[in-house]
């Protein structure tokens, strides 16, 4: 197993540690979030204050496709200070930093930008590895952001979704790395 170094200066992203996606009886949940918690928590522990959360609020943006996005899944079509969209404990441990809010699966953009800088190392983990993180490290690294994506880290809506969206990613070498925790240095 090969070793993939993380510069002192890169950032952990924890994208969307909120209750919407674990808790079990959300039609959002994912099924693994639980086996996040501690790699993302190792992982804060050693990047320390260059930690960021993330949250994804629904926003009242209901044009073009958010429209149909919404009448499929209402029951998340509810205010932003909705308790769903709260982060889970062990997340709002994890830094002294405002979460990101955005009402875009992917995170990257100025809000985050405004944070991390322009071209930062990313380390992302978070959920759904098949939607906010995969749209979050193919927009970072379009930008111009080198990215690794901690696969222990994240979890998909499905084992299969979590897959697949980690085959696709790891395509964008050299850009986007795809590694396991223990394969960090």
């Amino acid at each position: 197993m090969s070793t993939v170094t993380v510069p002192g200066e890169a950032w952990l992203v924890v994208i969307d540690h909120q209750r919407i996606f674990a808790d079990p009886a959300s039609q959002w949940c994912a099924p693994r979030f639980e086996q996040t918690v501690p790699v993302v928590a190792r992982l804060a522990a050693r990047l320390g204050e260059r930690t960021v959360a993330t949250r994804w609020l629904p926003g009242d943006d209901r044009r073009g496709s958010w429209k149909a996005y919404f009448d499929t899944w209402s029951f998340a079509d509810r205010p932003d200070d909705d308790a769903l969209f709260e982060l889970v404990p062990s997340a709002t441990a994890l830094t002294q930093r405002p979460t990101v809010d955005v009402s875009t699966f992917g995170k990257w953009g100025p809000e985050l930008a405004a944070v991390t800088g322009e071209h930062p190392h990313l380390v992302l983990a978070g959920v759904s590895t098949d939607c906010c993180v995969i749209s979050t490290a193919l927009a970072a690294a379009d930008a111009g952001c080198t990215v690794t994506v901690v696969a222990d880290a994240c979890a998909g809506s499905s084992d299969e979704n979590h897959a697949a969206a980690l085959q696709v990613m790891g395509l964008y070498a050299p850009q986007i790395q795809v590694v396991t925790s223990d394969q960090l240095r």
